[in-house]
């Protein structure tokens, strides 16, 4: 644990010193460790909605002291902040996002395919965060092993959409989700997807909108470590 503590403090002092606030319009606040993490999807999805966003980065330091965790609802980051509103839970705040940006499907049973979907992704991301944060030494090779297993699904729902997308016609924060997720197993195998042309042809695609493409070369969001260990 002490090891843990300490890489934590080496590249999140690093981080800090770079501030990331690359988005223009609208008035949200994400409070959260200099990482990209579980918020990684949220800035690429407000950021392709045009939206502004104002970060306060929270030092490892400054987390240990207590006074923030105590005021955390849950005891944990991120924090976002919409107005008046203030919402925990990373995929509670993609699901609000994509209520206010059009991004929660066209209906009812849309809305709940794309639950679905997104419930799927956060399964593969808590074996990802499992790997990264307890195995990664041990458990990198036989998780890269397995990958295609927990892969082949999107693969079967991409080939057959008509969009390119998860669910329906327009992207989702579903979308935005995965596609995060599917950069974070890019960097850990940098061949995982070549037996996918679904996946690779997904994520090449939402890479390229214009917006999502601005975010993804901008320095500060680059800078930014994935994880909190120093693993990617």
């Amino acid at each position: 644990m002490t090891l843990l503590w300490s890489s934590l403090r080496t590249v999140w002092k690093t981080q800090l010193s770079v501030p990331t606030q690359f988005y223009t319009m609208s008035s949200y606040t994400l409070t959260y460790f200099p990482v990209k993490g579980r918020c990684g999807a949220l800035k690429m999805m407000l950021a392709d909605n045009g939206q502004q966003l104002k970060e306060n980065l929270v030092s490892i330091e400054d987390w240990m002291k207590g006074d923030l965790k105590g005021s955390c609802l849950f005891g944990q980051l991120p924090k976002l902040e919409d107005g008046d509103l203030v919402l925990y839970q990373s995929n509670a705040m993609l699901r609000h996002l994509g209520r206010k940006h059009d991004a929660y499907g066209k209906t009812v049973c849309e809305a709940s395919r794309i639950d679905m979907m997104n419930d799927s992704v956060e399964d593969l991301r808590l074996k990802y965060i499992k790997m990264i944060y307890q195995e990664y030494d041990t458990g990198k090779e036989a998780y890269c092993k397995d990958l295609p297993n927990h892969l082949k699904p999107f693969e079967c729902i991409l080939s057959k959409s008509k969009s390119g997308f998860l669910v329906g016609e327009k992207i989702s924060f579903a979308d935005y989700n995965l596609f995060d997720l599917l950069l974070n197993h890019k960097t850990l195998c940098s061949t995982c997807l070549d037996s996918f042309p679904a996946l690779k042809s997904y994520v090449d695609k939402i890479a390229a909108r214009p917006k999502v493409k601005a975010l993804l070369e901008c320095e500060s969001f680059k800078k930014l470590p994935i994880n909190g260990n120093g693993k990617q």
